[in-house]
């Protein structure tokens, strides 16, 4: 079954508000700021969208339309630069990176694509080659390398 919940938060002052997330030190916000299901985390930081998959994640057709389905609702109708880390899924199904190759970039205004190894570079970028996304996409394996490309679109 897939479920799609929000993650804990903290009560500040009667406001909810998510705590610190792994690897930062600031606040990300409130809860409209953030978002989890059984296959990602997504947040909103300096008007750069966040996605990152959680690790060991399969993703199958089902999941990938529950992944976008769930990011257009956190975004509310505006779109961002996205900045999708891929590092945590272990295994995709074909059905899920075309499904996600021709639906994932709704409302994103650009899309980095944040691996760890050169061989991941390569294969998506055969597959982006291939795919031809509508948005400007490229493929890092730098976290600054890949936000520095996105703030041309913030």
């Amino acid at each position: 079954m897939i479920t799609s919940t929000f993650s804990l938060f903290l009560v500040t002052n009667g406001r909810k508000e998510i705590p610190n997330l792994p690897g930062s030190n600031k606040r990300l916000g409130t809860m409209d700021d953030y978002f989890e299901n059984d296959f990602a985390l997504f947040w909103i930081s300096e008007n750069i969208l966040f996605f990152e998959y959680k690790p060991g994640v399969d993703i199958n057709l089902v999941a990938a339309q529950r992944i976008v389905t769930d990011r257009i609702q956190m975004q509310k109708d505006k779109a961002y630069p996205v900045l999708c880390d891929v590092r945590g899924i272990a295994d995709s199904d074909k059905a899920a990176r075309d499904y996600l190759a021709q639906h994932g970039s709704v409302l994103a205004k650009a899309v980095s694509i944040l691996v760890h190894q050169s061989v991941s570079i390569l294969m998506i970028s055969f597959y982006l080659k291939i795919s031809k996304p509508q948005v400007p996409t490229k493929v890092f394996n730098d976290q600054a390398k890949a936000l520095e490309f996105l703030k041309a679109f913030v």
